[in-house]
């Protein structure tokens, strides 16, 4: 780990975010993966909600209830590429891209993103996703 990286991690769990990335937003390319890599990342930063007991890359991946779908499916548990772990370490250093850089939610709607969902605020939409952040008073951790 160097000094400027917003998680702990090894080289497994790194390859564990990449993975988590790709399954999650391959068809949305670098930035939709580095989307999700950043709310992966907040989600172990988060000291509130759903995420207080969250600390490590891996918790995080397998966190249930609340967690990712795409643990759920095979190609998750495919080999990690050179490219998504590429942009895993750019997130765990601490790249962050709006809409996902303080968001602890994601989800991929059949229409419109709703302004709420399950009580959090809209954030921003990118390709097929819709991002949800909370507010500062309750989770300052991922500002």
């Amino acid at each position: 780990m160097t000094d400027m990286a917003r998680v702990r991690t090894n080289s497994a769990q790194t390859k564990l975010l990449a993975r988590l990335m790709r399954a999650e937003a391959e068809g949305e390319g670098d930035i939709g993966m580095l989307l999700v890599g950043n709310v992966g990342v907040n989600r172990v930063v988060a000291d509130c909600l759903d995420f207080d007991d969250i600390r490590t890359i891996k918790q995080m991946v397998f966190q249930s209830p609340g967690g990712f779908e795409a643990v759920q499916k095979p190609y998750f548990y495919q080999r990690a590429r050179n490219r998504e772990i590429r942009l895993a370490n750019r997130v765990i250093q601490g790249e962050r891209r709006d809409p996902a850089s303080n968001a602890l939610w994601f989800f991929r709607p059949t229409g419109a993103c709703p302004a709420r969902w399950f009580n959090q605020v809209q954030s921003g939409r990118y390709k097929a996703h819709c991002f949800y952040l909370p507010t500062y008073a309750d989770c300052p951790s991922v500002y």
